[in-house]
């Protein structure tokens, strides 16, 4: 039988990480403050600990070093549900165990708590920096779904792994793939990245490993590549799905055996670079299909982390649109603009299919037709379709999906914004029909008659609604 001590100010934690510690054959002992905790580790020493972040008086982060000075050998486990990363990279740094995100399953605190009791305790680590305070590109979240994505960056942030990073365009993984070099060993070396989609594959080789004088036409000079600039840092291959073949196979030697072979060299240069990589796509049906090696697919999925899309976490939106106007605001001289509520939950219902970049345009639009002023739904731009992400959304997704979604989403403002409205139906077929009936006209070339049949109208009924709308066309 083991001792659990449980420090949490929240009653229902304490009592349900009790009685789980109990149905385990545990004896369990809480506390609602560090200090309770530290007095009653004194007269009894717990063989693990279990300890939230935010407690009356002394915070968890501070506490751990109490205890761990009492008690170096006893695992401890920090909870917690507003945690931003560097509470979880200061947490990893200071030895915690693990780290659970609130609202947590009980059957990952048991797996957490059998873990902890076998293994021990965990060494401070010494090379994980400690989080700087309001770094540039900070990523904004407290969601459970980015409490994991922060987790994940503290616990590989201080090895030289190569990770990978899946994710929708527009999630943030270039962030994500940043903070994971801010709180690294290499943090005083380079962060490179390069976008393979931006790259021909006829330029892809000499960008990545360089090229040597006169190695094609045009090549005056030798030139360093990106892996070689990447020495003593990290190089960040964002779109790495889109790397020619060819191309794969020398990128494999590299991170294999650290050596850069440039473009037209016969001598190999030595690199110590770690490699971050990226994705909308799905590597393995790539893998699959033959456009990608396999080998080097194990090689860059030695950790994954998936980055959620917004829609998943509509609750890191209003602090995103704060975000977004503290950064903007500071561009523009007068008073800090402000959202109304009517437009922060027109926000929130949106799909996001663009995610925090989508986000971001359309606070940075809305910012400029309000003015400075109050923003309001009328000052947001239309939301962006799905189509054409190349990335598996929920329930599939085609043309039909898209406009089904961008319906429901500009319904949905209407209804929230003026409760009163009785005109909904007439409204949208003011809005949908001149572009309809326009575009039709011109593909049958101004010709009612032929436009008439494309639309399955009766040519009387569509001269009609031309007249009414005031667009031309010819009988």
């Amino acid at each position: 039988m083991s001792h659990l001590l449980i420090i949490d100010d929240e009653q229902s934690i304490c009592w349900g990480l009790a009685q789980l510690a109990e149905q385990l054959g545990h004896r369990a002992t809480t506390a609602v403050s560090a200090e309770q905790g530290l007095a009653t580790a004194g007269k009894a020493r717990p063989d693990m600990i279990m300890l939230d972040v935010r407690l009356p008086g002394m915070d968890g982060l501070a506490a751990m070093q109490h205890f761990q000075k009492a008690a170096p050998s006893v695992p401890i486990v920090i909870m917690t549900a507003y945690g931003e990363l560097s509470t979880a990279v200061a947490a990893v740094r200071n030895g915690a165990f693990d780290y659970l995100t609130k609202p947590f399953d009980l059957a990952v605190a048991q797996r957490v708590i059998e873990s902890a009791l076998k293994h021990g305790a965990r060494p401070v680590d010494e090379t994980v920096r400690l989080p700087p305070k309001d770094p540039d590109g900070a990523i904004v979240g407290a969601s459970p779904p980015m409490q994991e994505v922060f987790k994940r960056i503290a616990l590989v942030a201080p090895s030289d792994a190569c990770v990978h990073i899946r994710g929708e365009s527009g999630a943030g993984k270039e962030l994500v793939a940043r903070a994971i070099h801010r709180y690294s060993r290499r943090a005083a070396g380079p962060f490179v990245a390069v976008n393979m989609a931006a790259l021909s594959p006829s330029l892809a080789e000499s960008e990545l490993f360089g090229h040597v004088r006169g190695a094609f036409t045009g090549a005056e000079q030798s030139r360093k590549g990106l892996l070689e600039q990447a020495g003593g840092g990290t190089i960040f291959l964002d779109e790495v799905a889109d790397i020619p073949l060819p191309l794969q196979v020398k990128l494999l030697r590299v991170l294999e055996f650290g050596e850069i072979v440039p473009v037209g060299g016969e001598t190999s240069v030595r690199s110590d670079f770690r490699l971050i990589s990226a994705t909308h796509q799905d590597l393995q049906e790539k893998v699959s299909e033959g456009t990608f090696r396999h080998d080097l697919y194990f090689r860059l999925i030695t950790f994954e982390i998936e980055v959620p899309p917004l829609r998943q976490r509509r609750e890191d939106i209003a602090p995103l649109v704060e975000h977004f106007i503290d950064m903007l605001a500071e561009r523009n001289p007068g008073p800090r603009p402000s959202v109304s509520p009517e437009a922060l939950a027109a926000l929130q219902r949106r799909e996001w299919y663009g995610n925090v970049r989508e986000l971001r345009n359309a606070v940075e639009h809305a910012l400029i037709l309000s003015r400075g002023g109050i923003i309001g739904p009328e000052h947001l731009p239309p939301p962006l379709l799905p189509a054409g992400l190349g990335y598996p959304l929920a329930g599939g997704g085609g043309e039909e999906e898209a406009l089904a979604a961008l319906i429901r989403s500009w319904t949905e403002t209407q209804l929230q914004g003026t409760p009163e409205v009785q005109d909904l139906y007439e409204r949208f077929l003011r809005m949908v029909e001149p572009p309809l009936l326009k575009t039709a006209l011109q593909h049958a070339g101004g010709q009612c008659l032929a436009a008439s049949r494309r639309l399955g109208l009766h040519r009387t009924t569509l001269r009609k609604k031309l007249d009414e709308l005031g667009i031309g066309g010819e009988e």
